[in-house]
């Protein structure tokens, strides 16, 4: 005997599978758009031949030169070169933090908790002049465009959450076989926490690579400009190059996809903790 399917099961999924289609059309509009003539862009919607022009045009072809070409490539080194760094610092500090926050005791620990905690409840927009004048020195330079953004709170909580739930009397059997702070954050710590060190990595670094404001601030210098800078720089909504303007937002998001793509395993598992 077939089980039937309840009507509202079959509106649900269509719903989503709707919702869905609408969150993924601007990708495959932007992806399109990039691979068309450009006396085609903006005007279809099905692909109706495919050409390279604006990834040429980007790479030195089709009148950029190699000048404009070089910009682009740099541009695209310069965020790999602020992001991850970025990112792994953060991963670090969350971890020493959850684990001082949970497993060590020191005075004034309730005060550091309380104001990691403050901090959650505020936009990161009002520290946006308070940390460019702190910053001023290094402006147009890659520590400028680093150290500001390494603290993560969001992250440093998921630590924190992990670590609640590790015995005290594993990291004490730690220190009684003589092992460091330093030692059990590397040996043990952070090999159990794989998953959420992932995850942590990968939002910092989705965070930092889309980052727009603080680097148009810190570094306004064409030499220092990430990708994402030189995109809203070089083109805007009456610019006569569409094609690739497309094509470089589609160099923008690529990163991204791969690493979700190859971490997601660590990701799922990470997701999952954070419902238990």
């Amino acid at each position: 005997m077939k089980k039937k399917v309840k009507v509202s099961t079959v509106i649900i999924c269509m719903v989503t599978l709707v919702l869905m289609l609408i969150s993924l059309f601007p990708y495959y509009y932007m992806v399109l758009q990039s691979f068309l003539p450009w006396n085609m862009v903006d005007k279809a919607l099905i692909p109706k031949g495919v050409s390279l022009d604006s990834y040429r045009y980007l790479l030195g072809g089709n009148g950029a030169g190699a000048k404009d070409a070089l910009k682009w490539i740099r541009a695209l080194m310069n965020s790999f070169l602020v992001s991850i760094p970025t990112a792994a610092v953060s991963v670090w500090v969350g971890l020493m933090t959850g684990y001082a926050t949970t497993h060590m005791q020191y005075k004034g620990k309730s005060i550091i908790y309380s104001s990691l905690l403050f901090q959650m409840f505020f936009p990161v927009i009002i520290l946006l002049v308070p940390r460019y004048m702190l910053i001023k020195p290094l402006a147009n330079h890659y520590l400028g465009m680093i150290l500001p953004l390494v603290i993560s709170i969001w992250g440093i909580f998921m630590y924190i959450n992990y670590f609640k739930t590790v015995p005290s009397a594993v990291f004490e059997a730690a220190k009684i076989d003589g092992a460091s702070d330093i030692k059990i954050l590397m040996k043990i710590a952070l090999p159990s926490t794989k998953s959420i060190s992932i995850i942590v990595f990968l939002s910092v670094f989705m965070t930092r690579w889309n980052e727009l404001m603080w680097d148009m601030l810190v570094a306004p210098d064409v030499k220092m400009q990430t990708l994402n800078v030189m995109i809203s720089t070089q083109f805007n909504q009456n610019s006569t190059l569409p094609g690739p303007m497309y094509a470089a937002s589609v160099m923008l998001t690529l990163p991204v996809i791969i690493l979700f793509l190859c971490f997601s395993k660590y990701f799922k598992e990470g997701i999952n903790f954070m419902l238990k």
